[in-house]
Order: C-alpha cells, then sequence, then structure tokens
C-alpha cells in the first residue's frame, strides 16, 4: 500500500477561500445597494421645495408683539425666504462638494431661482423703499445686506455661501426690528408709487427673461427687434436675422427648476407688496391686477405629474413643460 501524499500547509484551507471570497462580494454589494438607495431616498427628499408661508403671519410671529408698521412685511418675507433657502430639507446645496447633494441638479437650480429675486428685493430695499430722496443716505443694515446676498452661491469655504446669506439675513432682520423702534430719526420704509414701479421693472425685466429662455426649448425663429419703434437707435454690432433660438437639451430642467424657484420667492414678495403698499394699490386701482400676477405666478407651482421634465413639440402627443411654464411667467409679465 502506497503512503498517503504528505499534506502541505493550507491545503486543507483551500476550499474554504473561495466561498469566503465570494461572501466578501456579496456583503460589498449589498453594503453598495443599500448606500444607493440611501442615496436616492435622500435625494428625493432634498430635491422637495419648503411649502409657501402667509407673509402676514410670518411678519407677526417675527415681530413678537412689536408693532407691524409699514414695511415689515416685506422686510420679514425676505428674511424668511432666506431662511427657507438655507433651512430646508437638505439644507442649501449648490455649494455641497460631497454626496449625495453633488448628484443633485435641480434643486441647485431651483435655489438659484429664489436667490436672484432675494437679490433684486434687497437692492430695491436699499435704493429706494429705504430712501425718501435719490441724495438721502442709505440704510446701514441694508447697505451691508445687498452685498453680502450678492455672494456667489457656490462657494464652498472662506467664507461659505450659507454664511455670507446667514449675515445677509441678520441685517435684514435688524432693519425691521428698527422699523418698529419708535426712533423718528431711525430706520423707514417709504411706501411709495415711484418705489414700486422701479421694483416692478426689475421684476418685469426678470420674468421677460425667464419667459424667452423657456419658450427656447421647444426652438423658436425670432427676428431681430432689438431697435424697433426707434429710428435713431443704434447698437454696438448688428444681429443675424432670422435666427433660431434653442436651449440645449441639457439646460431645458436647469431653466425649468431656475424659473419654478424665482416664481415660488416672488409670489411671497408680491403678497407681501400688496400688503405694505395697500393704499398705493388702491389709489391707482392696481390691487386686483396685482392679485392676477400672483394668480399666475402660483399656476407655476403646481405639483408635477412627470418625474422628468418634458419637452415635447408644441402640439406632439408628449407635454412641454417648459412652454406651459413660460405661458404663465408671459401672462404675470404681461399683466
Amino acid at each position: 500500500m502506497e503512503p498517503f501524499p504528505p499534506i502541505t500547509p493550507g491545503t486543507r484551507d483551500l476550499p474554504v477561500a473561495a466561498p469566503r471570497r465570494r461572501l466578501f462580494w456579496r456583503l460589498l454589494l449589498l453594503m453598495l445597494l443599500l448606500v444607493a438607495v440611501l442615496f436616492a431616498v435622500l435625494m428625493w427628499r432634498w430635491s422637495t421645495p419648503p411649502q409657501p408661508f402667509d407673509p402676514l403671519v410670518n411678519a407677526t410671529t417675527r415681530a413678537s408683539g412689536d408693532a407691524v408698521v409699514v414695511g415689515t412685511i416685506t422686510t420679514a418675507t425676505l428674511a424668511r425666504i432666506g431662511e427657507l433657502l438655507l433651512d430646508k430639507n437638505g439644507g442649501y446645496v449648490s455649494n455641497d462638494v460631497l454626496p449625495p447633494s453633488i448628484f443633485l441638479d435641480d434643486m441647485p437650480n431651483w435655489e438659484f431661482g429664489v436667490i436672484e429675486q432675494s437679490r433684486d428685493l434687497a437692492q430695491a430695499l436699499r435704493r429706494d423703499f429705504s430712501r425718501s430722496l435719490t441724495q438721502s443716505i442709505e440704510d446701514e443694515d441694508l447697505a451691508e445686506a445687498q452685498p453680502l446676498f450678492s455672494t456667489s452661491n457656490d462657494r464652498w469655504l472662506l467664507p461659505s455661501t450659507e454664511s455670507q446669506y446667514r449675515a445677509a439675513i441678520a441685517h435684514v432682520d435688524a432693519y425691521r426690528v428698527r422699523l418698529s423702534d419708535g426712533d423718528l430719526n431711525d430706520a423707514q420704509f417709504y411706501a411709495r408709487a415711484d418705489n414700486l414701479a422701479t421694483y416692478l421693472s426689475m421684476v418685469e425685466s426678470r420674468l421677460g427673461s425667464l419667459s424667452q429662455r423657456l419658450s427656447a426649448a421647444a426652438g423658436a425663429i425670432r427676428q431681430d427687434t432689438d431697435l424697433a419703434n426707434d429710428p435713431s437707435a443704434r447698437q454696438s454690432k448688428p444681429a443675424s436675422t432670422p435666427r433660431e433660438v434653442r436651449t440645449p437639451w441639457r439646460e431645458i430642467d436647469d431653466t425649468f427648476y431656475e424659473a419654478r424657484g424665482s416664481c415660488f420667492a416672488l409670489v411671497h414678495f408680491l403678497k407681501a407688496i400688496e400688503f405694505d403698499f395697500a393704499e398705493v394699490l388702491k389709489d391707482k386701482n392696481a390691487t386686483v391686477t396685482l392679485r392676477q400676477i400672483i394668480a399666475e405666478l402660483e399656476a407655476t407651482q403646481e405639483p408635477l405629474g412627470s418625474p422628468i421634465i418634458l419637452n415635447g413639440s408644441p402640439y406632439g402627443f408628449f407635454a412641454n413643460h417648459s412652454l406651459v411654464m413660460a405661458n404663465y411667467i408671459a401672462r404675470a409679465d404681461a399683466s
């Protein structure tokens, strides 16, 4: 009888090594799957915009017993919109550099739309609403707040965008508090027709740009009407006419969500203005017009029935969400 072959070290471990390796890869795959599911849930949750609020209730709550004077509601609304931008689900994500926020595409554009409208109102507060004349001294808190709101929206560090925006909100709140302190030589808010007209002109320009960009999603042929109705007008270089204007397909959802965020903020600002400029609007018989503008903008906030932004042809089988949004914005702009 021949002797058994010698057993070398590790021979008995060979049949066990393969199952262990398979178990390791299965566990690793399971962990990656769980992380992917967690990221998907967080991304869905963080892509949900905050709920709207009542500007009057917000101003009364922030006043904490102080008088709600002219300008309080508009100022408090700007501060609250800034807080929603920073403290919503997932916080402020436009400057995030780590997952899952870095994978988000729609919410950063929504945030940009909100901050653009906030910058416009902060500028109007600093230049017009808080000053009686063009040669009057601007308010010190608003002079600090407006450039802070203009900080780049994607700064991650030194200083971060969030820290700059929070400082701006603090200055806006300080101005609001001084509006109600009873000091006749302190902060003021002037609800005048010319001030309101200047701000609404900024709103009109912003909405017009958004409407044109949204309409370009389906492509459009445009004539050069830049100098129309002004025979003596000139421009730096001639424009090609006619020309096709079309939004790149990768930017269609970006423009849509930017417009959606812009309208979210603007609805609240105009509702606040309806309170603070009530007498001016009544005198100009413009209250109903402002309410119609608000109604058109509120229609842009209806929930989407599709998980993606569709870009169908205008008379095609599929919807074109950009054209629907452009329609509401154009009607608000025309009002």
